[in-house]
């Protein structure tokens, strides 16, 4: 609706001012869990959550004597709240770690750091970029099919996610360790890092497949209105996607694990490539065939999310485990005569 489009420009001329402190919070957050210091990070997100709960209830509907500003409020809090994590990260990382001298003379560039920065970076921001796009491109597809359907979808969208986040941490803290023992050459510890963070998530991967399993019905209808009167017929094809939920689970921990892995040994442009062909030239293409060639509906387009992500896990963790012994092995040197 045009109106709802307004509301949403005016709500982005303000916020999107925010994205200047969230990607100093991100810089700071990638220093300080290098260097293993990830709980004040925890702390700063759960004071910001409810810090940004509190502007928001006090500026959308002008609680306290404050103006009742609406959609404006929430964006305003949303900056409020980014320039508060901004400043926590930094007064941390500044102070907890003097000998760092982490801001001295900040304003001199170091080009070749930022080249370094740069060639390990990219390859790593157009991997998220095919990741997101492409349950964008399902969405659309859904979409296509119809109305229930695309409501239906939201529910195993929104479940994944939340075991996705643990992967994540458990990716995250395996490209630090695996980092460490790359720079010591330590085939044993960066072998070590390896297993342990793949154990951890198929643990979770485990507990996760069976809760979907036995409570898919319940966990479909948590993100359905109760009172809606179409709420059996969503729930009922959200129930089943559930159940491609769960196994794209498995998919999905081996590929984000593999890829942390990859990163923390600084390899990070083939596994650019192969993300990105694995989503979209395999992924893609195999939902759209199931879902509308074969007719399969939004099932169909789920099975080939998860046949796109095993090809991703695969690869990359077969490239992550071939690549340990030669990377770090130091080379042999020739006898003398």
């Amino acid at each position: 609706e045009p109106e709802i489009a307004r509301l949403a420009g005016v709500y982005l001329k303000i916020a999107g001012w925010g994205i200047v402190p969230a990607l100093g919070v991100n810089a700071i957050k990638g220093y300080l869990t290098g260097l293993e210091r990830t709980q004040f990070i925890l702390y700063t997100t759960i004071a910001a959550a409810i810090l940004n709960g509190l502007i928001n209830y006090v500026l959308i509907f002008g609680n306290f004597g404050a103006p009742e500003l609406g959609i404006r409020g929430a964006a305003i809090a949303s900056v409020s709240v980014n320039i508060f994590a901004f400043v926590a990260v930094c007064i941390y990382a500044a102070r907890s770690i003097p000998e760092h001298d982490l801001f001295h003379r900040i304003w001199r560039p170091d080009w070749q750091a930022f080249s370094r920065v740069f060639q390990l970076g990219w390859p790593i921001g157009l991997t998220n970029l095919a990741e997101v796009s492409l349950f964008t491109g399902a969405a659309v597809l859904v979409g296509w099919i119809g109305t229930f359907e695309l409501a239906a979808h939201g529910s195993p969208l929104q479940v994944a996610s939340f075991p996705f986040l643990l992967h994540l941490g458990i990716s995250n803290a395996a490209t630090i360790l695996a980092g460490k023992a790359y720079g010591r050459r330590d085939e044993v510890e960066l072998r070590r890092a390896g297993i342990a963070a793949s154990v951890i998530s198929a643990l979770v991967v485990l507990i996760t497949v069976i809760l979907l399993f036995v409570f898919n019905e319940t966990v479909s209808g948590w993100f359905v209105n109760p009172s809606d009167p179409v709420r059996p017929q969503i729930v009922a094809i959200a129930a089943v996607l559930v159940l491609y939920a769960a196994a794209f689970q498995v998919a999905d921990a081996g590929q984000v694990i593999a890829m942390g892995l990859l990163r923390g040994v600084q390899d990070t442009a083939v596994p650019m490539v192969i993300a990105t062909i694995s989503y979209w030239v395999i992924g893609l293409p195999i939902s759209y065939g199931l879902a509308f060639t074969l007719g399969l509906g939004p099932a169909g387009l789920w099975l080939g999310l998860v046949v796109g992500l095993t090809v991703a896990a695969v690869l990359m963790m077969w490239r992550f485990w071939m690549r340990t012994v030669r990377i770090t092995r130091p080379q042999s040197v020739p006898p003398t005569a």
